[in-house]
């Protein structure tokens, strides 16, 4: 079997491979991982501070091997299954196979042993980043009192990953000569306690005889002009959700404020997921491409329209997910029309042919449709006009301060 595991579980792997994650050889199973909540130590007593999980599909079983992948499908360890929990929960030790090869700032990514050795038994003070450093002079006089070489580890996990390792650069720049950065794929963890003793951890891996924890970040969103935004539309077919879609992006190009991506259920069907079927397997992953292509767009600050029929709600909150994860704003937009009335348009004649048995699976007849009880605005169009819909979801984007 092969898996390629979500960004976080990389991440940890990528330490479990470096030795940065010594004395682990591998992902941690149920008794492991209750000891670490319990006492900070696993089940042998050896002090370790945070969880390092992995989850696999059903279908695993003790002394399979799975084979890791990067997201391009590179082969990155073998993981030999000791245990696998009904939540998927899989442990088992790991062999490496290769390294990452790519991503931004990959010439600087060094393990604790090439680190040690070229600190060649020198003291270091090293200092972990997730933020920028606001005082330099604290590290330079503390590396001076220390007679040691400063060693910036930048923890680079995430979208903040490359602009943490330029801030490192920059603060390299002015820190006495010697001064090395490694970047390091240390994913936060929840509890600030357990995350700053796993800072020290990793620091102590990479040769250091004292830790420094860089301040945290601090986050100042942007005003929601500025920010990504993705308006997604969901309803019964004939609902009017794309002529409402359609009519917003027109008004929102006539403004010009906004750089406006559009993306409609059905061209959506007959390009980007064209030969999916409408089985509900299909039907999500149909909904997971229009969310991942939205929150592209949002990510750079645009704004994207999308207006499938998105019938499941754990696969809106999915795309919720996913663009809440790069920074950008997500407003539901339920158009909540009657199946009654959608049934009365019937423009394309399809609810005919599902109430025929001609077109299976079709939502709202023979296959359901979960309203959004989580939708930012509601919206009938039995007794309103299009235009009348559209001011509603202009009104809303200008209250909330995403268009001017």
């Amino acid at each position: 079997m092969e898996w390629t595991p979500d960004p976080r579980e990389l991440a940890d792997l990528e330490l479990l491979l470096s030795g940065a994650f010594e004395p682990l050889t591998g992902f941690l199973g149920h008794d492991d991982l209750h000891t670490v909540h319990e006492r900070g130590t696993l089940a042998d007593g050896t002090r370790w501070p945070a969880p390092v999980t992995l989850h696999l599909p059903a279908g695993v079983s003790p002394g399979d091997e799975v084979t890791l992948l990067d997201p391009e499908g590179l082969p990155l360890a073998v993981l030999t299954v000791t245990a696998h929990e009904p939540d998927g929960l899989t442990s088992g030790p790991i062999k490496g196979l290769g390294t990452p090869e790519h991503g931004p700032f990959a010439r600087l990514r060094r393990t604790p042993a090439q680190v040690r050795e070229e600190l060649g038994g020198r003291p270091a003070l090293a200092v972990t980043m997730r933020g920028p450093l606001d005082d330099l002079s604290e590290i330079a006089d503390t590396a001076k009192e220390l007679d040691a070489v400063i060693l910036l580890l930048p923890l680079a996990y995430g979208e903040p990953g490359p602009a943490l390792v330029r801030a490192a650069l920059r603060a390299q720049e002015r820190l006495p000569a010697g001064t090395l950065v490694v970047p390091v794929p240390l994913a936060p963890r929840d509890e600030p306690e357990i995350d700053l003793e796993l800072r020290e951890h990793v620091a102590t891996a990479y040769g250091a005889a004292e830790h420094l924890a860089g301040p945290d970040p601090v986050h100042i969103p942007g005003p929601p002009h500025r920010r990504g935004l993705v308006v997604f539309f969901t309803g019964l077919s004939g609902s009017g959700k794309s002529t409402i879609a359609r009519g917003l992006r027109d008004s929102l190009l006539e403004l010009g404020t906004r750089t406006v991506t559009y993306l409609d259920g059905d061209v959506v069907r007959h390009l980007l997921s064209k030969g999916l079927t409408f089985s509900k397997a299909d039907r999500d992953l149909n909904i997971r491409r229009i969310g991942f292509v939205a929150a592209e767009t949002a990510r750079h600050g645009g704004l994207a329209i999308c207006a499938p029929i998105a019938p499941y709600a754990d696969t809106r909150e999915e795309v919720r997910e996913m663009v809440e994860s790069v920074g950008a704003d997500f407003l539901l937009v339920h158009v909540a029309t009657p199946l009654e009335e959608c049934e009365r348009r019937d423009r394309k004649g399809l609810y005919a042919k599902a109430r025929a048995g001609l077109i299976p699976e079709f939502t709202g007849v023979s296959d359901p449709y979960e309203e959004p009880d989580d939708a930012d605005l509601v919206i009938d169009t039995t007794h309103i006009s299009i235009e009348a819909a559209v001011s509603r979801v202009l009104d809303t984007l200008k209250g909330g301060g995403w268009i001017r």
